[in-house]
C-alpha cells in the first residue's frame, strides 16, 4: 500500500518533516559525499534527500510508483520525476551508477520484484541505499508519519532480502532517535534526543539506512520451499550501459 503523494509531500512540508530529512539526509551525506559523474536513480519518494547532489552528479531523477502518485521535481527548471511502475523501470539495463529507495521498499507488493528490477537497471557494482522503517524502532508503530505504514523491516529481514535478490550490505546505519511528535517540546529536543539515542540505544532507530552493492553474478530460479529465489552462477552480469548509447 502506497501512501499518495500529496500525504508524502505535505508531511516533508512539515516542522517535524524537515527534521526528518535533516537527520536522514545527514546519514546518506556520510555514505555518499560525492557523485561527480555518476547517474543517480532516487525510487519511491526519495527527492527530498536527492537536492545535495543535484549539480554534481551527472544526472539525477525521481522514479514515483503510479500507486503513489507524482509531483514536479526539482521547484526550479525542468521537472525530474516521472511515474512508473516499480518493477518495470524504463531505463536500459546497467544504466543507472547509483540507486535511493525511500518509502519504496516497505510500501512494495512484493519487495524481492523491485529490488530485482534494481539490480537489473544498476551497473555492474552499482550501489543502492535503502531507507526503510526498522520493525523495533517507535516510529514504525505510529501512524503520524508516513513510516508508520506498510511493512517494517529488522535488520535480518532486510539482510535477507537483499541477499536473496543479489545485492551485498556493506554499510548499516540508524536514524530518527528522535520521538515521532510534532509538539514543539519534542521539536525543541530533536538534536540532543537524536544524538543521545544513537550513543545509548542505537539499536532502536526509527529507520534503517542500508548501502548494498550489486554482486556481478546473475541468478537463475531456484525453489526453496515454496518459494522462487535466485541462485547465484557463474554467468557475467550485464556490461555497463556507456555514454555512447545514450
Amino acid at each position: 500500500m502506497y501512501l499518495d503523494v500529496v500525504d508524502l509531500r505535505n508531511f516533508y512540508g512539515s516542522a517535524l518533516g524537515a527534521l526528518v530529512r535533516r537527520s536522514i539526509r545527514a546519514k546518506l551525506m556520510e555514505m555518499w559525499p560525492r557523485l561527480a559523474g555518476d547517474r543517480l536513480l532516487g525510487l519511491g519518494y526519495a527527492t527530498p534527500f536527492m537536492r545535495p547532489w543535484l549539480g554534481q552528479a551527472e544526472r539525477v531523477i525521481g522514479f514515483m510508483p503510479g500507486r503513489q502518485g507524482v509531483v514536479n521535481w526539482p521547484g526550479e527548471g525542468p521537472s525530474a520525476t516521472a511515474l512508473v511502475d516499480e518493477t518495470m523501470l524504463p531505463l536500459a539495463d546497467s544504466s543507472i551508477d547509483r540507486m535511493l529507495m525511500v518509502h519504496a521498499l516497505e510500501m512494495a507488493e512484493d519487495p524481492d520484484d523491485v529490488l530485482r528490477e534494481a539490480w537489473r537497471v544498476l551497473a555492474p557494482g552499482g550501489r543502492l541505499i535503502v531507507v526503510v522503517p526498522n520493525r523495533i524502532g517507535l516510529w514504525a508503530r505510529l501512524e503520524t508519519t508516513p513510516f508508520g505504514y506498510g511493512r517494517p523491516f529488522s535488520q535480518g529481514q532486510l539482510d535477507t532480502v537483499l541477499r536473496d535478490t543479489l545485492f551485498s550490505p556493506i554499510d548499516w546505519r540508524g536514524a530518527l532517535y528522535m520521538l515521532p511528535s510534532s509538539r514543539p517540546t519534542m521539536l525543541r529536543l530533536s538534536r540532543p534526543l537524536e544524538a543521545f539515542g544513537l550513543k545509548v540505544w542505537p539499536g532502536f532507530a526509527g529507520v534503517l539506512v542500508v548501502e548494498a552493492t550489486k554482486q556481478l553474478y546473475q541468478g537463475i530460479p531456484q525453489r526453496v520451499g515454496n518459494k522462487m529465489r535466485l541462485a547465484p552462477v557463474f554467468r557475467p552480469a550485464l556490461a555497463r550501459h556507456t555514454r555512447d548509447e545514450d
